[in-house]
């Protein structure tokens, strides 16, 4: 499908981004709402497509890698796209209800980053002979949920859960760095590219005034990201 400029390439809320008719004015509940249901639909039952910026493994030979660190570097990239997915509804969910709309547009900034992800995990499972994670709908409204309901309770702890959740994505990329076969170079481009740019997020999001969480969420939050991380690399 055709975005908004004509590109043949679909950015999450073009339509709406990009509308004049709708850009003079606020968007309503509704709105938000609609939009949400889209980039749901886009991001859990289209293929991603291929990111503007390109590919950090473009020009980056393939590897002989064995049958085993094949299957191991396509679960780690399963998981990195369940990521990826998760991140697309954490944004949308915490843009949704933001109050502020330099907020609201920052999230939305990172939310298009984050696609730029999404469609690089997915372009690397296909090299790699498998799919993305079964369960892809799952977790899309689950962290739509956790998004929105953390932003009802304000924006700055909205963007407290932003930073947290993106310290606790580093580290988890960083793990995947460690464990990604040292030949599989494609892989690897695109986690620490991936790394970089989460690192950032979570960067923005403190300085926009994020406010520091209590322990036992940060807990539950590494406790929900090891269900689905344990869950993704098979499923």
């Amino acid at each position: 499908m055709l975005d908004a400029k004509g590109s043949g390439v679909y950015r999450p809320d073009e339509a709406i981004r990009y509308n004049p008719g709708v850009n003079k004015r606020e968007l309503s509940p509704l709105d938000r709402l609609l939009a949400g249901a889209d980039n749901a639909l886009r991001t859990v039952a289209a293929p991603a497509g291929h990111s503007p910026r390109g590919n950090p493994a473009s020009g980056i030979a393939e590897s002989d890698l064995t049958t085993s660190q094949k299957s191991h570097s396509a679960g780690l990239m399963r998981v990195n796209h369940a990521g990826e997915i998760a991140a697309q509804a954490l944004y949308q969910g915490h843009a949704a209800v933001a109050r502020d709309k330099s907020i609201e547009e920052q999230m939305q900034r990172a939310a298009d980053e984050e696609f730029d992800h999404l469609a690089w995990c997915e372009q690397r499972l296909e090299e790699l002979g498998e799919r993305p994670s079964r369960l892809a709908p799952v977790w899309y409204a689950g962290a739509f949920v956790i998004g929105a309901a953390s932003g009802i309770l304000g924006d700055k702890w909205s963007l407290g859960f932003i930073a947290e959740t993106e310290r606790q994505v580093c580290e988890h990329l960083d793990s995947h760095l460690d464990g990604l076969p040292e030949q599989d170079a494609r892989s690897r481009a695109i986690v620490e590219t991936m790394r970089d740019e989460e690192q950032e997020h979570g960067e923005n999001a403190i300085a926009a005034g994020a406010a520091e969480l209590p322990e036992p969420v940060k807990k539950l939050m590494r406790l929900t990201a090891k269900v689905m991380t344990n869950t993704a690399y098979w499923v």
